[in-house]
């Protein structure tokens, strides 16, 4: 019977009245079976669409369609606030911030690529019996292990050279988070030590004078006197005290003196006090604090170092005897992705007829597996990297090929910034993914700002025009074509390279002087020398996996700190020069604050600012009212039933939990008595409810607040809220939120580090990004800016270009100097697409 195709099939996803946020009860029509970029500046909207109302709604109606039993089991969406959308596909969301791994997860693990390999090494691996013979693959190993004979227990093997039985190495075991872990680091690849000379860096100093650092700690002070008490020479040289005063400082036990306390009014008394000695100290101070300040200055007592058991592989060293073309799992698992392919074609080829089916079929599942993960320019990570060390970007891009690998079909894929973190030779990859969904069958919604992607859609729908209250309508909607002949439209100048992306006017690059570093060796970098400007805008660029983290924050930072700290450098960092730097500003993309509670008016302290102004009312000083009843986070001022957080969650059974209003403030977070006091003219709800360029009139002549929205103002963050919810800023946003507590007026010895500020930025958004920087700048500050946007490469005043591939392809300064300089670099794959960039605007590439 021939297969009719009806003619009545939708095209389109109809969205009628979408008011999430501040989308402004939005019409429109999104094709299907095509790839719809999604753009406008930052706050426009985009994501209000794309997740909070697309993906928010597919969800929720997907799983409406599941039984009671099972919906009670899964996190759920809640409503989105739309009047109605039809002919929606089920939908996969991948967000702009994947959570960060675990300190046990890998590649391996992430990818699920494991899984196979311990399926492979059970089932396909030549085995040892307990005599140091060993057994050829064969079928009756692959078979033993999956269920047991009449006369043999399950995985159990007999040997045919000595005749003993022993039981097989099963997949279960080769998982080096449950049976098959290291037994010396628990499966983890290392161990954290403490390092003496950390504890006691300059031994020519006494024990009066400060040697031991670990006796800095809190509740510490006390211990000098203590080994006064045990006869030990405080007032001379640590190194010139006698090998038994050193052991009593080193590794004394813990006994009690009596120490005599002075007091304020000359007297004394006798206090009977506990010894610790140096490394007690630490140790002690490790399992009885929880406070981050103090645990980041623990770790530096410690170093990590690779197991000595396992090596770092992460397997108990048993598993080793088990071998596929002579490699054990642990030597397997430290092969590139793209080794990886490579070693299961030879093993393919290699395998003997009775085994070749059920290679083939393992190989095949792997390599099915690890195509993807190549085709997205992450074919020079291994399976052993720890998942906690990849980048945001990296992480986004391994939940990406997880996701499309199966194949499936009839899917709307919602996707928030998958550029993230990508070098723009990595952008082709990504794309020629986004059309491999399409012939799937599927759709495709991507948030993004790249105009290399928004150009390659069919589709592209732009919000705007401005941010907050000034967007969340529909600017323009259309192919590419019809995009860049749309007067209105914000994102045309840079799709057509008429935009002006030159903010800065470059300076040489070390006239004010430069931080140098020497790096021997660490990951992949090897004889490393890298070169900064003093006082400059410093770009440090290159392929993922190219080697900028290690340089920037496992290297230049922690040398920085330790010779600010009088302390050793890393081993790996054989020199440093700081060129006069006294701090390091790292302000990076992680979320601000962890729930509702953090606002922006509480992050910038113009909410401490606010409630010491309503303190001083003469209606709050009559009621006996402090600045601390004017805080929606303190019980006397915060609405009883919700707490201060302005909305109570309602559990609804099996259907998702709901956020509602709390009926008692109304969502304004305070008690009555508080919301009747008013300073011109308004409560604190309304002045939360103002944006920081609102605000900035309302509170003219306080100065102090107004400083700080002149700043929020210049960083381009004008149309947020004050009571704005900070974890919901997008990683640009958040960056540049926590810049404005940063901003002085003298920057002298700053060094700021930025990683990938981009991100979440139209490129109208970069522009006032630069503007930021070059404030900074004009401030005496010092700015690395590790980054793949090639506007902010284009503004450089020096440039580290590290390459030319990732992974051990990578870590070599390709090129180094001006944009320009870059562009002739024919191996510079950074300098490449960067003279293409800036030949599109018009500008010089020599």
């Amino acid at each position: 019977m021939p297969i009719r195709h009806r003619q009545d099939i939708p095209e389109n996803i109809e969205i009628r009245g979408a008011r999430a946020n501040n989308l402004k009860n939005l019409d429109l029509d999104i094709p299907l079976n095509a790839f719809v970029a999604v753009t406008g500046v930052s706050g426009s909207g985009k994501s209000s669409l794309a997740m909070d109302t697309i993906y928010a709604e597919g969800t929720r109606k997907y799983l409406a369609a599941l039984s009671t039993y099972t919906r009670r089991r899964i996190t759920q969406a809640k409503r989105a606030d739309v009047r109605q959308i039809a002919n929606l596909p089920a939908t996969i969301a991948l967000r702009q911030r994947p959570s960060m791994p675990s300190v046990r997860s890998t590649v391996g693990t992430m990818t699920e690529s494991l899984n196979i390999l311990r399926l492979m090494f059970s089932r396909l691996a030549s085995v040892v019996c307990p005599n140091g013979h060993r057994l050829a693959p064969s079928l009756k190993i692959a078979q033993v292990m999956d269920l047991p004979t009449d006369d043999t227990a399950m995985g159990q093997l007999t040997c045919p050279t000595c005749g003993v039985k022993f039981t097989a190495f099963s997949a279960e075991d080769f998982a080096f988070n449950a049976e098959g872990a290291c037994p010396t680091c628990q499966g983890t690849g290392f161990l954290k030590q403490i390092e003496l000379q950390k504890i006691i860096p300059d031994k020519s100093l006494s024990i009066d004078d400060g040697a031991i650092r670990s006796w800095r700690l809190p509740g510490r002070t006390l211990q000098p006197a203590v080994a006064r008490e045990l006869g030990i020479r405080t007032n001379v040289p640590f190194q010139d005290l006698s090998a038994h005063e050193q052991d009593l400082l080193i590794h004394g036990p813990g006994v009690k003196k009596g120490v005599v306390i002075p007091t304020s009014t000359g007297k004394s008394f006798t206090l009977n006090a506990l010894y610790e000695n140096a490394i007690a100290a630490v140790e002690h101070s490790l399992q009885s604090t929880k406070n981050e300040n103090t645990l980041q200055r623990l770790s530096r007592f410690y170093s990590t170092q690779p197991c000595p058991t396992c090596h770092g592989s992460r397997f108990n060293p048993k598993l080793f005897s088990n071998h596929l073309l002579g490699k054990n799992i642990a030597e397997v698992c430290q092969l590139t992705i793209a080794d990886l392919q490579v070693f299961c074609q030879k093993l393919i080829q290699q395998t003997g007829p009775e085994m070749a089916a059920l290679t083939k079929t393992l190989t095949q599942e792997l390599l099915d597996l690890l195509a993807p993960i190549t085709d997205l320019g992450l074919n020079y990570l291994t399976l052993t990297r720890a998942g906690n060390s990849l980048s945001t970007g990296e992480r986004q891009r391994i939940q990406l090929a997880r996701t499309i690998r199966n194949q499936m079909t009839g899917i709307l894929y919602v996707l928030d910034e998958p550029s993230v973190g990508l070098h723009p030779a990595n952008v082709t990859g990504l794309i020629k993914i986004f059309q491999q969904l399409i012939q799937l069958g599927n759709s495709l919604l991507v948030v993004d700002h790249d105009t290399r992607i928004i150009a390659a859609a069919d589709e592209i729908i732009e919000i705007g025009p401005q941010s907050g209250a000034q967007g969340g309508q529909l600017l323009d909607q259309g192919t590419p074509a019809t995009i860049e002949q749309a007067p209105q439209s914000v994102i045309r100048p840079y799709l057509t390279g008429t935009a002006q992306i030159i903010q800065h006017q470059r300076q040489p690059a070390f006239t004010k002087g430069k931080i140098t570093i020497d790096i021997s060796q660490h990951y992949n970098l090897q004889h490393f020398h890298g070169e900064f400007g003093l006082q400059r805008l410093n770009l440090v660029t290159g392929m993922s996996g190219s080697g900028k983290t290690t340089l920037v924050f496992d290297s230049l930072i922690p040398a920085l700190e330790a010779q600010a700290a009088n302390e050793p450098l890393p081993s790996y960092v054989t020199s440093i020069n700081a060129a006069g730097i006294k701090e390091v500003i790292t302000v990076d993309a992680t979320p601000i604050g962890k729930n509702v509670r953090s606002t922006v008016a509480t992050y910038t302290k113009i909410l401490d600012h606010i409630r010491h102004i309503f303190a001083e009312l003469p209606a709050a000083k009559a009621q006996h009212l402090t600045a601390s009843d004017f805080s929606y986070n303190n019980a006397s001022g915060a609405c009883p039933n919700c707490g201060g957080t302005g909305t109570i969650t309602l559990d609804i059974q099996y259907l998702p939990d709901m956020a509602a209003v709390c009926p008692v403030c109304h969502g304004q977070r305070y008690r009555p008595e508080i919301l009747k006091l008013t300073w011109r003219g308004k409560n604190l709800a309304e002045i939360l409810n103002l944006s920081v360029s609102e605000a900035r009139d309302f509170f003219k002549g306080e100065t102090k607040i107004t400083r700080i929205l002149k700043n929020l103002t210049e960083m381009g963050l004008g149309y947020l809220e004050l009571g704005e919810s900070t974890p919901t800023l997008s990683g640009g946003e958040a960056q540049r939120l926590k810049l404005v507590t940063q901003i002085k007026r003298k920057q002298t010895g700053r060094l700021f580090i930025f990683d990938e500020p981009s991100v979440g930025l139209h490129p109208k958004d970069v522009a006032v990004l630069l503007q930021v920087f070059q404030k900074l700048l004009d401030q005496q500050a010092t700015i690395i800016v590790i980054e793949h946007d090639l506007d902010i490469i284009a503004n450089a005043d020096y440039i580290n270009d590290l390459g030319p591939e990732g992974g051990r392809l990578g870590g070599q300064l390709v090129a180094a100097g001006t944009p320009q300089e870059i562009c002739q670099v024919p191996a510079s794959r950074t300098g490449q697409y960067l003279k293409t960039h800036l030949t599109q605007f018009g500008l010089p590439t020599k």
